[in-house]
C-alpha cells in the first residue's frame, strides 16, 4: 500500500477574501478565462477573472444551488425547486423542470456535467436528518431522469475521465460512493471512500486527468486526493476548516480553485480563521479535465 502524503500547500494563494456564508459549485468557463462559484446562503453568484485578475458579484433573489455552462450559450443550474435557465444578469432563472414539490423541506444541491453533455443534480433535507434526497440527470433531450434516492445530502457529483464512473457523496453519512454508467441509467452502487474523525465531511468533488479524485472536507481542513480504487494518495492541509469544492481551471487547466464556507461557524471561529469563505487556488502538479457543457 502506498504511504499517504500530508502537506502543507507552499504555493497555495487566497484569491479574493471574501466572507462566503456558503461558498460552493466552482465552474471554469474556459473562453472567458474566469472561475464562477456561489454563495448558496446569501443569494450571490461570483466570478473571478484570471485574465485581469478582476472580480463581480451578483446578489440574487433566489436560491442557485448549481451552475453549469451550455454548449450554445448561456447558463442552465438548479435552483430550489429543480433544473431551470439561469439569467444573473437580470436577477432571473425559467424553470426547466420543477421537481420533489411532494417534499417541501427539501432543496437541491450540487451538479455537475458529464462527458456526454448530461447534467447531474441530487436533492437535499435542508434539516440535514431525513434521507429524502435524490439524484437526477437532465439529458440533452430536456427529459429528467431520477437515477437514485436515499440521499440527506447529495454532493460532489463527479465523473471518470472515460465518462464510465460517477462518484457521489452523502455528506451527512460521510460515504463516497462509486457507479458504473451503463446507458441511460447507474448500476453497482458501492463504497469508495468512508469518512471517519478527524476528516470531516466529504462535499465538492473533482477529477484530473490522470482519473485521480480530489475531495474537499467539510470540517475537515483538507482536501483529499484517492485513487479511483478509493486509495488515500495525499492529503493537503487547508487555512481553513471547511472546504466545500474544487475544480481545475487556468490557461493550461493544471490549477485547482477552492470554494469555502463559514457556514456554521461561531464568531470565535471566524476570528481563528479570517479567511473561511475565501476562493483559493494552486498548482498541484496535475492536470485536470476540461470543463463539460451542457448540451440541452
Amino acid at each position: 500500500m502506498q504511504a499517504v502524503i500530508n502537506r502543507k500547500i507552499e504555493s497555495l494563494e487566497c484569491l479574493w477574501v471574501i466572507p462566503a456564508t456558503l461558498g460552493e459549485g466552482p465552474l471554469w468557463v474556459e473562453h472567458e478565462q474566469a472561475i464562477y462559484w456561489l454563495d448558496i446562503v446569501e443569494k450571490k453568484v461570483h466570478r473571478y477573472s484570471t485574465f485581469n485578475q478582476s472580480k463581480k458579484s451578483w446578489q440574487l433573489s433566489f436560491e442557485l444551488t448549481s451552475l453549469a455552462f451550455r454548449e450554445n450559450g448561456g447558463f442552465i443550474g438548479t435552483v430550489r425547486d429543480g433544473f431551470a435557465f439561469i439569467d444573473f444578469e437580470n436577477d432571473d432563472y425559467k424553470m426547466i423542470q420543477s421537481l420533489e414539490e411532494h417534499l417541501p423541506e427539501n432543496r437541491f444541491n450540487d451538479g455537475k456535467v458529464d462527458t456526454y453533455g448530461n447534467f447531474w443534480a441530487g436533492s437535499m433535507d435542508e434539516k440535514e436528518k431525513k434521507a429524502s434526497g435524490s439524484l437526477y440527470r437532465l439529458g440533452p433531450d430536456g427529459k429528467v431522469a431520477h437515477l437514485d434516492s436515499d440521499y440527506i445530502i447529495t454532493n460532489g457529483p463527479a465523473f471518470s475521465p472515460d465518462g464510465k464512473t460517477l462518484y457521489h457523496n452523502d455528506t451527512i453519512k460521510r460515504v463516497i460512493y462509486a457507479y458504473d454508467i451503463e446507458d441511460e441509467s447507474i448500476k453497482n452502487r458501492r463504497v469508495l471512500y468512508q469518512l471517519n474523525d478527524p476528516e470531516g465531511y466529504p462535499d465538492g468533488l473533482t477529477v484530473d486527468a490522470d482519473g485521480n479524485l480530489w475531495q474537499c472536507s467539510f470540517a475537515g481542513a483538507r482536501i483529499t486526493k484517492l485513487s479511483p480504487q478509493g486509495e488515500v494518495l495525499e492529503v493537503y492541509e487547508m487555512p481553513v476548516p471547511n472546504i466545500t469544492s474544487c475544480t481545475f481551471g487556468g490557461e493550461h487547466l493544471d490549477t485547482l480553485y477552492i470554494t469555502t464556507a463559514r457556514y456554521l461557524m461561531t464568531d470565535e471561529d471566524k476570528q481563528e480563521f479570517p479567511l473561511a469563505g475565501s476562493l483559493f487556488a494552486f498548482k498541484p502538479g496535475v492536470k485536470g479535465l476540461p470543463t463539460s457543457l451542457v448540451q440541452y
